[in-house]
């Protein structure tokens, strides 16, 4: 396999061909625009919005307040001498 960088050195001395940008932009301007149309765009939004109204009409569970945990407390099934030992 060659060396790129000396392929690329050589690329770059080497003449651009007459007319090629030309060539290329009408070959761009030729090309159509990918549409998506009015249709796609309304069928997302109204999915989006049936999304949001389910998601906000749907009642969840009751927020309950959890008791502070604390590793090293006395309490703690966490405490390291209830770890070790198996005793509080």
């Amino acid at each position: 396999m060659e060396n790129i960088d000396e392929a690329l050195r050589r690329l770059a001395l080497a003449p651009v061909p007459a007319g090629l940008e030309d060539r290329v932009l009408a070959r761009i301007a030729a090309q159509p625009a990918a549409r998506t149309g009015l249709g796609l765009g309304a069928l997302t939004i109204t999915g989006a919005l049936v999304m949001g109204m389910i998601g906000a009409g749907v009642p969840g569970r009751p927020a309950a307040a959890m008791s502070p945990l604390a590793p090293l407390g006395l309490q703690s099934p966490f405490a390291p001498s209830t770890l070790l030992a198996g005793v509080p």
